[in-house]
């Protein structure tokens, strides 16, 4: 493992672990990682973290964090258990019933646990199938009714792999229980309410019988006067037991094991922070989920909309990762296709791709210092040593050049006058970029953009519904692609470029405001160096926006936006039109009218922006 790999590693645990103490709102939580015994009740003890977690992994450790503080915030033990019910599968429905509750509290509030609790979900029912056709049916009901109530609190549906089991038991539930399972969305915040409704519920299913408060005392009551005298006769045994294990005790409560020392370390590293500060950072990391993504310490006040610019709703907006907006068979697929369309091309991608890397190496080559004192013994001068023994030895350092931490985003315009050969060549060096870029250390970013429909969408739908108030702004939904982001390697992305080729993703475009939304994400990394290509065919165009605004609308937005982040921005920004001239909106810009000149253009911008470096 690399040093920097190390490192990315020891911060991702920070996050996490600071992320977890925020939102419990307990700045003395204990997060390590790795295998170990069982953890101490304030401990929370989270999977092995290794440099090639896929996004799924991540977000379902993300998701086991959540979980945890959620539970940490908003259950109260005592409380829990004043009304647990006897029964093994009473009691088994009733916690699953909680643990809904309490994930729906964090589900409603925040995007971004919604989506790491989601994950967690989904990767435990894969590895833990439910099976009506192996399984009794009551040994289902637990986690049946956790995903049913998980369906009411939070109108996420259940996943895929449990919809079988879960359908099976719904009439009968629903049947028998609908009527207090409505009940339970207004008490959601109430755990006293939410557990009596949860009693009812489970009375409802003839598990056991309703909550009466004084029958629960009598029976509590007489389940401690028989826990005492099971305590009182197993203590002499326990003492006896004591004295026979001695100094072994001793030594095994001694022991620790090496993950625990390492991630004890990581886990107290932010246990000075306040619950405040957590909670900002909490805040920060969940923005980073929203859409769309934004840095309040823009130091130019994040491109403002400019001059007469708005946005009549963002209520339909997406932001989504490629393989979410396909299945994965038809994604290899349309890889395939992609390469079947490339092929002849592979010559001419081996040649760009062996030219870029020589430029960047070039650009990373080392350099000697000679006759220093000490060092690495310069065997080249030795001679000198020969030929005059009262000349001293010569030593020599090796020194790396300033080569500045680079990351490149590259923009594909992803509407429908790009389709056909310009989309291919654009999927393909996106692919070329990243395989090059990556072998010399180099992070690259593949978004795109376009909208998801034509004529307006939900929004226009809605502006209709309101009364088609004049000058609306920006009246279409748009469709913000993730093909790759920069911390994943190519090899986990390269289906999700095939997704380019897919009928009917290719529709209009509002070049303005994606170009915002890559620079902000740019904006956003830690790199020296921050590079910006666009990949588009001429300018914006979105007949539902143009139709109701002035006809230059989205021109002059993307003109303003254009000329910010050109004047004001640190990110490089570059362009490359395809078969229509962009210098008139991007100075750093070429055309082409080829669409196989893509490849050789990409090259010669990097090349010329690397010199300017």
């Amino acid at each position: 493992m690399s040093k920097s790999n190390l490192q990315n590693l020891e911060d991702f645990k920070r996050a996490v672990s600071s992320t977890v103490r925020a939102l419990a709102n307990d700045a003395e939580v204990e997060v390590s990682f790795g295998t170990s015994p069982t953890p101490k009740p304030d401990q929370l003890r989270l999977p092995m973290i290794y440099t090639d977690m896929s996004s799924e992994e991540i977000a379902d450790l993300r998701g086991k964090g959540d979980s945890y503080s959620l539970h940490k915030l908003h259950h109260d033990k005592s409380l829990h258990y004043k009304y647990m019910p006897k029964g093994e599968l009473a009691e088994k429905v009733y916690n699953a019933i909680e643990d809904a509750r309490v994930e729906a509290i964090g589900s409603n509030e925040m995007a971004g646990v919604a989506k790491n609790l989601k994950a967690h979900l989904e990767k435990h029912y894969e590895d833990n199938a439910l099976n009506p056709e192996e399984e009794k049916t009551a040994s289902l009901l637990g986690d049946v009714m956790k995903l049913l109530v998980r369906e009411r609190l939070t109108d996420e549906t259940p996943p895929a792999t449990t919809r079988k089991a879960v359908n099976e038991l719904r009439a009968e539930v629903e049947e028998k229980a609908g009527k207090h399972l409505d009940d339970l969305i207004e008490n959601l915040n109430d755990q006293d309410e939410f557990a009596k409704l949860s009693r009812k519920i489970i009375s409802d299913l003839d598990l056991a019988r309703d909550y009466n408060e004084q029958e629960e005392n009598d029976d509590n009551k007489q389940d401690d006067m028989d826990d005492q005298t099971d305590q009182s006769e197993q203590s002499s045994d326990d003492v006896e037991d004591d004295s026979e294990s001695g100094e072994d005790g001793l030594e095994e409560s001694g022991e620790q094991s090496e993950d625990e020392i390492d991630d004890g370390a990581t886990g107290d590293q932010s246990s000075d922070m306040t619950t405040e500060e957590l909670m900002e950072m909490l805040k920060q990391a969940q923005s980073e989920d929203a859409a769309p993504p934004r840095n309040d310490n823009d130091p130019f006040g994040l491109f403002s909309n400019g001059p007469g610019y708005q946005v009549y709703t963002r209520e339909f907006d997406e932001y989504i990762a490629a393989e979410d907006l396909c299945d994965p068979e038809e994604l290899i697929q349309l890889r395939k296709k992609l390469d079947q369309q490339l092929y002849h091309l592979q010559g001419m991608v081996s040649k760009l791709a062996n030219r870029l890397q020589r430029l960047l190496m070039a650009k990373q080559t080392r350099a000697w210092e000679f006759d220093l004192e000490d060092g690495m013994l310069d065997t080249a001068r030795l001679t000198r040593v020969v030929t005059n023994p009262t000349h001293p030895l010569s030593f020599k350092i090796e020194h790396d050049s300033d080569f500045k931490d680079t990351v490149v985003t590259l923009l594909v315009d992803n509407s429908g006058s790009m389709r056909g050969r310009p989309i291919s060549i654009a999927a393909m060096c996106g692919d070329i970029l990243s395989r090059t870029l990556e072998r010399c250390g180099v992070n690259v970013e593949i978004l795109g953009f376009t909208t998801k429909a034509w004529k307006g969408g939900k929004s226009r739908i809605k502006w209709t519904e309101d009364g088609k108030p004049d000058a609306p702004g920006r009246l279409n939904d748009l469709r913000h692609i993730i093909y790759k982001s920069a911390d994943t390697p190519l090899r986990r992305s390269r289906n999700n470029l095939g997704l380019m080729l897919r009928e009917g993703l290719l529709k209009e475009n509002i070049d303005g405001e994606s170009l915002l939304w890559a620079h902000n994400r740019l904006i956003a990394r830690s790199e020296e160096r921050r590079i910006l290509m666009v990949i588009s065919d001429g300018a914006p165009v979105d007949d539902s926006t143009l139709s109701s605004n002035n006809a230059n609308y989205l021109e002059d937005h993307l003109r303003h936006v254009i000329e910010v982040i050109e004047t004001k921005s640190p990110v490089k920004l570059l362009a490359i039109g395809i078969g229509h001239d962009v210098t008139r909106y991007y100075k750093n810009a070429i055309t082409i009218m080829d669409a196989e000149q893509l490849g050789g253009a990409i090259t010669d911008q990097l090349a010329m922006l690397f010199e300017d470096s």
